[in-house]
């Protein structure tokens, strides 16, 4: 009994360890000193805790950091999914740790943990193990993680004990003493926050508030001499190209200051999650590249497609996707668009890309600890690709991302 309690303790002290920059960051009480060594404590416990305590941490890691993927199915009718969901999410990354269970070998564990880094369960990509590092002061590479790795796994290798936790002295290479400036858009960039509740969004009450608020707040950046406005996803809760007086409206303005705005888009039948540039009286559409698993496409073979679409979204998560980034000249610069969950995913920073609009509506998820995730994602992302991120939210999230 004093066993399995032990290894329980373990466990959920691993899975709190490791989770602890999210809700430090949530809580705003966010410390590189203090994320360093949390960081690099999680890792150890993974390598060197009991076996049982490996299932422990895994299942509660999925809770910890995806508790709030269930809180979405509210709006798509079926409610009582929200509890099998984030339990769900707990046997999922009690799976994607399991293969530390088998094996009490610290080096082998690091070489395991090294490896489902590189692992992607679903589609789903918002568990990076080097993520814990993003507000720290070791870096978010790769390289920088095997050092570490590396580090904790050579003292089991030491049999003299007053020389067994010198490689520890190893992490300090891992270290980002000179982190690279990266420059902001020579533009003046008006990012619009709002904060639209999720379920009267698409309502329509909501619909004229809505719009009034849009064109009031392009008027207002026109005045305080903006060059650019950008809003968040879905801000126009309509398929767009279905509402010419709009767009009508919306080139007009453009010839005063340049507009990025999320709305929808369907056409031959097919539904697009897409983003709307206006400037200079002509307009643009950005469509997604990156769908988000089970919210806008079902990740799982064709059979079961159809049926976990029809039960569980009424046929909503039917999205279809661009074929390859899209790039908008804004005044002579370049961005790469990016749409809510794509922001968060490695495609969308191929190429060259220095300046990123990244727009999302958050309020699927209110409230918790999802846009503090997705922002440190994003911090994750900037650093590793050396650039910046102009980011505009519904509910939480909207800034400068450097």
């Amino acid at each position: 009994m004093n066993n399995i309690i032990k290894a329980i303790f373990l466990g959920l002290l691993t899975a709190f360890v490791f989770s602890a920059f999210i809700y430090l960051e949530y809580f705003e009480l966010t410390n590189k000193s203090l994320n360093t060594l949390l960081g690099v404590i999680s890792l150890a416990l993974f390598l060197y805790i009991p076996k049982k305590s490996i299932l422990v941490a895994g299942f509660s890691i999925g809770i910890l950091w995806f508790y709030w993927i269930g809180y979405s199915f509210e709006y798509q009718g079926v409610g009582y999914m929200t509890p099998i969901i984030t339990v769900a999410f707990g046997f999922i990354y009690l799976l994607f740790f399991l293969p530390l269970y088998f094996t009490n070998k610290p080096y082998i564990r690091a070489i395991l943990l090294f490896a489902l880094s590189f692992v992607e369960p679903f589609d789903w990509n918002w568990l990076q193990i080097e993520l814990i590092f993003v507000e720290s002061y070791i870096g978010v590479f790769k390289y920088q993680l095997f050092l570490v790795l590396l580090s904790l796994t050579l003292p089991s290798f030491i049999a003299v004990k007053k020389y067994k936790y010198l490689p520890l002295l190893l992490i300090l290479v891992a270290f980002n003493f000179s982190p690279p400036k990266q420059e902001e858009a020579p533009l003046k960039i008006k990012l619009i926050a709002t904060d639209i509740k999720q379920e009267v969004k698409w309502t329509r009450d909501a619909y004229k508030p809505t719009l009034s608020m849009i064109f009031s707040k392009i008027n207002t950046a026109i005045k305080e001499k903006y060059e650019l406005v950008v809003f968040p996803e879905s801000v126009f809760p309509l398929y767009m190209n279905h509402n010419p007086q709009l767009i009508e409206k919306l080139l007009l303005l453009s010839k005063d200051i340049s507009i990025v705005v999320g709305t929808l888009l369907r056409e031959d039948n097919h539904n697009y999650n897409v983003t709307y540039f206006f400037e200079n009286g002509e307009c643009k559409i950005a469509k997604k590249l990156v769908l988000v698993p089970f919210g806008e496409y079902i990740p799982l073979p064709k059979f079961a497609q159809k049926i976990i679409n029809e039960t569980f979204f009424k046929g909503a998560s039917d999205f279809v996707t661009a074929d390859t980034p899209t790039d908008f000249l804004i005044k002579g610069v370049k961005f790469r668009n990016g749409i809510c969950y794509e922001a968060t995913c490695q495609e969308i920073y191929e190429g060259d890309v220095k300046f990123v609009i990244a727009s999302s509506n958050n309020a699927w998820f209110a409230p918790s600890i999802e846009p503090t995730l997705q922002n440190l994602l994003l911090k994750y992302y900037a650093r590793k690709n050396g650039v910046t991120i102009y980011h505009s939210a519904n509910y939480k999230g909207s800034g400068v991302i450097r």
